[in-house]
């Protein structure tokens, strides 16, 4: 007979989570496993909100499974280190992204692509190798192998680094691989939301001319003036649009709902990359003839391994990059997520787990 979350473990651990795909989240008993040899016990005290947390919530990708606890953007402080653990000791700043666990025997895995690992484990909703489901960062405790625990530099605040273990790592991951990192590179950013405005900082310290490219005029100023940008596109503006044609050698695309393709492809030089980060619920429309006319690539990425993920998140204290957050209270998580719905944060809500998680 199969043993419920609050039973499954020895560790006694307290969260948020949805019951159903009305995504409504709610206080939730489950339990974590024990510390073993090679694992990393912290307690959380930051979560950031991913937009993929709002999909998992409602199940709009089909794979949901319940009760759900999200969160892949958790950061806090060592409480305890398996007999094993060479590289983590209590009392340190560490954090957990989107991978919880992997085969270590593929092509991926020898790579440091854990993330593009086919059996890859995701830090929630998924089955882990001891056949239980995994429950993510929305939650006091947090319990990972400390291959998968990534280390947080003293100089990064908690609270603003969180998101970085997602939104950051999704677009330096890109930037890295596509070559789009090179100092006087010309690169587009589509969407100034928790990707693109980190997008934005990444760029900006890797010595690239950003451009933004957004729907909102409101947001011209905030992505010249505060985040650097050093152009401004409104996809709207057709005329703005064409005067700017051919002009990019790259262009990372961090939208997440349904639009044109075709104008991005245009803003391209040729051999030019357009890289799709976002995850659109519908397929989006390719046109081909400007691909061929122009030798344009289209190509996507998915978060980064964690080497990478560790690389990243040094460059970032580095250059003193963090996230543009809100910070919010763990009850008000509801009204959070019905404002990510909207696009209603600027740019990614941080939950503060350690001060306002309460089990009573």
């Amino acid at each position: 007979m199969a043993k419920s979350p609050e039973e499954e473990h020895p560790r006694k651990a307290f969260g948020w989570a949805a019951r159903d795909t009305s995504g409504v989240l709610s206080p939730f008993k489950f339990s974590r496993r024990a510390t073993g040899d090679k694992d990393v016990t912290f307690r959380v005290l930051y979560c950031g909100i991913c937009h993929s947390d709002l999909h998992m919530l409602k199940n709009d990708w089909g794979y949901s499974t319940y009760p759900l606890v999200p969160g892949h953007e958790i950061v806090g402080v060592v409480t305890e280190v398996g007999s094993k653990v060479e590289n983590f000791k209590i009392g340190d700043k560490v954090g957990v992204g989107c991978v919880v666990g992997a085969c270590h025997s593929c092509n991926n895995c020898a790579n440091n692509l854990e993330n593009y690992c086919p059996k890859s484990i995701q830090t929630y909703g998924f089955k882990y190798h001891d056949g239980t489901i995994t429950y993510g960062g929305y939650s006091d405790i947090m319990v990972a192998d400390e291959h998968y625990v990534i280390r947080i530099p003293d100089n990064l605040p908690l609270d603003g680094c969180a998101p970085l273990l997602c939104a950051g790592i999704t677009v330096y991951s890109p930037m890295k691989f596509y070559g789009l990192d090179k100092p006087g590179m010309q690169v587009g950013v589509v969407g100034l939301g928790g990707l693109g405005h980190v997008a934005v900082k990444f760029a900006k310290a890797m010595g690239v001319k950003v451009t933004v490219i957004s729907t909102s005029p409101k947001k011209k100023k905030e992505a010249l003036e505060k985040l650097g940008a050093d152009s401004f596109l409104v996809s709207s503006d057709q005329d703005e649009m064409q005067a700017a044609q051919g002009k990019l050698d790259g262009i990372i695309d961090t939208v997440a709902a349904m639009h044109p393709l075709a104008p991005l492809l245009g803003l391209l030089k040729s051999n030019g990359k357009l890289v799709l980060v976002g995850a659109p619920e519908k397929p989006l429309e390719l046109p081909v003839f400007p691909l061929i006319m122009g030798r344009k690539t289209v190509g996507g990425s998915l978060t980064g391994g964690i080497k990478e993920t560790q690389e990243m998140i040094d460059f970032a204290a580095k250059h003193n990059i963090t996230s543009e957050i809100e910070v919010i209270p763990m009850d008000y998580v509801n009204t959070a997520m019905e404002r990510l719905r909207k696009a209603d944060v600027r740019y990614r809500f941080v939950i503060d787990i350690g001060n306002t998680l309460k089990s009573n």
